[in-house]
């Protein structure tokens, strides 16, 4: 069987136990360095996976309801969040964007075919009027970060019921730390860039705390090595 037919096939089996969930099932994809490393320390962007893994992204994103960035992959990639490698749907684009400092010329603003949704905190006033975007206020909880718990049953409601994220290292660590992470999707390049690590500070103490993969499954792709698995935590573990 293909890798692409089991992620397929894992996919769907996950998704089945989220159906009267209050909120979507979520899942981890992202690249990395060997080291962990997703762009430079000054944040700059570099192709790490081949082209068979980019296959499996655009492919994962045909698989999901909505896809999920935060505003800094926004202004340092630009992304189109779109399916081009693959057959399928593209995803609802979806940003978190505590400050609103949504680029009126970003590529998302100009989707193909869906408006993007940006996610914001409840006291934030819209410089971007023109924008061809949908912007949603999250009642704040006193951090400087859209509150996920009340995202992520907005998004339910607005019938994504599976989300996909990709990043950036905050958004990743974030969504690990509120134990909201299903699932995860990694591709792994050969290189050693010494950077931004793709998971910060999860602030745990013990290692029987940690998120757990598990069952984990690895392909060699190409030049990469693509693993996957379900997210466990705590007493969840197993």
């Amino acid at each position: 069987m293909s890798v692409n037919q089991q992620i397929e096939n894992w996919l769907v089996s996950r998704k089945k136990s989220f159906l009267h969930s209050n909120r979507p099932f979520i899942t981890l994809a992202f690249a990395q360095t060997l080291d962990g490393s997703i762009t430079t320390d000054q944040g700059d962007t570099l192709a790490l996976s081949g082209l068979a893994s980019n296959r499996i992204t655009h492919q994962l994103r045909s698989l999901h309801d909505g896809i999920l960035i935060g505003i800094k992959t926004v202004i340092s990639d630009d992304p189109q969040l779109t399916v081009r490698e693959w057959q399928g749907e593209n995803p609802q684009p979806i940003v978190l964007d505590s400050q609103l400092r949504m680029p009126a010329g970003a590529k998302l603003c100009t989707h193909p075919d869906k408006r993007c949704w940006v996610l914001t905190l409840q006291n934030q006033e819209s410089e971007n009027s023109n924008a061809d975007i949908d912007i949603f206020r999250i009642a704040e909880n006193g951090a400087d970060f859209v509150p996920l718990d009340s995202a992520m049953k907005l998004l339910r409601e607005k019938s994504i019921h599976s989300l996909m994220v990709e990043g950036g290292a905050r958004v990743i660590t974030e969504f690990l730390k509120a134990g909201l992470a299903d699932a995860i999707v990694m591709t792994i390049a050969p290189g050693l860039l010494g950077g931004y690590r793709a998971v910060g500070d999860l602030e745990q103490t013990l290692a029987s705390s940690l998120p757990l993969v598990s069952p984990m499954f690895a392909e060699k792709l190409e030049q990469d090595l693509l693993i996957w698995g379900d997210l466990h935590y705590g007493e969840n573990r197993s």
